[in-house]
């Protein structure tokens, strides 16, 4: 692994930067992940409490509105005379009934209202009551009603027309204005399903709950029923501290904890106190967690996309330099790079640039030495013969042959006198398509007589090329070849089909033949001499030397070097041949008019 990153500047960049960015990611997510569980801790507590005084304020305005009204009917005069008077008024009856109904009509949370005179009279009723757990509580808690202007009783249990009902009563002492007597009793009794109503609608927490105790710490509503008129220290035995008018306490209650929150009703002593299990935190602290890991990953997933990103831009460039120096082929063209930048890294990119050129031009020059010097071994060579005395030697060779009526070796001498005519030809490399078809024709004309009834050869030649230049003594080499090495080999007799097309830009030259073709592994090996002369673009070199021992077609490899050399690496020969059948030798080079 250390070596693995020691080869790669780009691994050991990535992992230093990764390592940088990774280490501040996850310090920041820790400590954001314990600020926002510490925050949703807070929110929930603050919107457990701010619920609780809502159901707080409800039920304050419930007893302020039942004590007002308590005020009001000890305070009016039909009631001072209904309960003044020793003998019945059915009539001040009726009015009174109707006028307690009219109260309690409007009032869902009032379950019944009573006025118990100390005379004969009857009681007053807004519900028909046929049992009541008044009196047994009046007896118990005597002492602390009779001297008290008010007194809240705990929850206790009527049977009306209607069914059983759980109440809440607020009981007070009627008095005479004058004499100051006690004239009788006055009780507004709250339905408790409806203060339990209050309790369950204000949506509270999930999974937790409400109860409401009274100034005696026992349970009037809220939580299960079985709690109902239980003291709280027997249902919770573990919580402890509500001493205050509100806070927030904890408590661990079977195997579950909670958080609790409370909120006194200072006007009766009542005290609300809600539940709000500790799990809900958890989850919503894991919903914090997931969401902070997944941020964390996306920053991380981001930022080793920028680092890569990055690191890929500024190390490409010497990846690139490093690749091409690492596989550089001598032979082949060195590539140069675009400069994207000035920075040290455009530098040496720069430089890099400037020292292919340069090996480029050493390059190219080399290539032109050695080609001068083959134009001179020629020059040389043909310097060697007497083109003079060979000519005129030929030319009387000519004259005796048509003297002694000889015409087929006066017409052979003379094909030949052309052919080494336009073979020397003052060392002239180019010459016109029109010339270098009459050579290969004299070539094949001399070799049909040589060889009577054994091809036949044809050309077809676009006559708008006739004018073009061209390198001189392609044709002759390829016609040279169809001959020794197909048709002469074959015991039929094989023909010879040479074909010049003009195109657009260029011009096309076939030399296809009827001979005895090859099969895959000899065609395979003239196609690797092929290869490398196009690679070494008649450079030699003592690997050449060693090579020209194995050539077997050097008359198509001297072809092909030679059109490499002067029209480039798309002007070789291509090559195919079918055993048994045939070979085809195709060549292009550019379309030049001759001067």
């Amino acid at each position: 692994m250390k070596r693995w990153f020691a080869k790669s500047l780009n691994r050991k960049l990535s992992l230093l930067i990764l390592f940088a960015v990774v280490l501040p990611l996850l310090t920041m997510g820790t400590v954001s992940y314990r600020i926002a569980t510490s925050v949703t801790e807070d929110k929930a507590k603050e919107a457990g409490m701010n619920t609780l005084r809502q159901m707080t304020d409800k039920l304050d305005f419930v007893i302020q509105d039942v004590e007002n009204m308590s005020i009001f009917l000890i305070g009016q005069r039909d009631v001072q005379a209904y309960l003044g008077k020793e003998e019945s008024d059915i009539n001040l009856y009726s009015q009174l009934i109707g006028t307690l109904w009219n109260l309690s009509y409007s009032k869902k949370y009032i379950a019944n209202i009573t006025i118990a005179p100390k005379n004969s009279n009857p009681v007053l009723y807004t519900t028909t009551i046929t049992n009541s757990g008044m009196v047994p509580l009046l007896q118990q808690y005597e002492t602390t009603n009779k001297s008290a202007p008010k007194w809240w009783s705990p929850l206790y249990d009527i049977q009306t027309s209607d069914g059983l009902r759980k109440v809440i009563s607020l009981v007070r002492p009627i008095r005479d204005f004058s004499l100051f007597k006690n004239l009788g009793t006055l009780s507004f009794s709250l339905d408790q399903s409806e203060i339990e109503h209050y309790l369950t609608e204000a949506g509270w927490e999930t999974s937790g709950f409400v109860v409401l105790v009274d100034a005696n710490n026992r349970i009037i509503a809220g939580g299960d029923s079985k709690w109902l008129m239980k003291d709280m220290s027997d249902v919770f035995p573990n919580l402890h501290g509500l001493t205050e008018t509100s806070g927030v306490s904890s408590v661990l209650q079977g195997m579950h904890p909670y958080t609790v929150l409370y909120n006194g009703l200072p006007r009766v002593g009542w005290k609300l106190i809600g539940f709000i299990p500790t799990e809900i935190y958890q989850k919503q602290n894991g919903f914090v967690l997931t969401v902070t890991a997944v941020t964390i990953l996306i920053a991380l997933l981001l930022a080793m996309a920028l680092v890569i990103y990055f690191l890929r831009w500024v190390t490409n460039p010497l990846m690139i330099l490093t690749k091409y120096l690492k596989d550089l082929n001598p032979d082949e063209m060195i590539p140069t790079f675009e400069v994207k930048s000035v920075d040290e890294v455009g530098l040496l990119v720069h430089s890099y640039n400037k020292l292919s050129d340069r090996i480029s031009r050493l390059k190219d020059q080399v290539q032109l030495n050695e080609a001068m010097k083959k134009e001179a071994d020629i020059m040389a060579l043909q310097a060697q013969i007497n083109p003079h005395f060979l000519y005129n030697t030929l030319s009387s060779i000519h004259w005796i042959a048509l003297m002694n009526k000889d015409r087929q070796i006066a017409e052979m001498v003379g094909a030949l006198s052309d052919f080494l005519r336009f073979s020397l030809n003052k060392g002239e490399e180019y010459c016109v398509v029109q010339q270098e078809v009459s050579h290969a024709r004299n070539y094949a004309y001399i070799q049909a007589i040589r060889f009577p009834d054994q091809f036949d050869i044809e050309f077809f030649i676009d006559p708008g090329m006739t004018q073009n230049v061209m390198l001189k003594l392609l044709l002759q080499p390829l016609i040279e070849n169809s001959l020794i090495h197909g048709i002469q080999k074959k015991k039929t007799k094989g023909h010879i089909y040479v074909h010049g097309e003009l195109r657009e830009h260029d011009m096309k030259f076939v030399v296809e033949d009827t001979g005895i073709g090859m099969d895959e592994a000899k065609l395979r090996d003239i196609h690797g001499q092929l290869a490398s002369a196009n690679q070494k673009l008649g450079i030699r070199s003592e690997a050449d030397a060693e090579r020209k021992k194995v050539v077997t077609s050097y008359g198509l490899v001297n072809v092909h070097r030679r059109l490499l050399l002067h029209y480039g690496a798309g002007s070789g020969l291509v090559l195919e041949s079918t055993l048994g059948t045939g070979t085809r030798i195709t060549f292009i080079i550019p379309r030049e008019m001759g001067e």
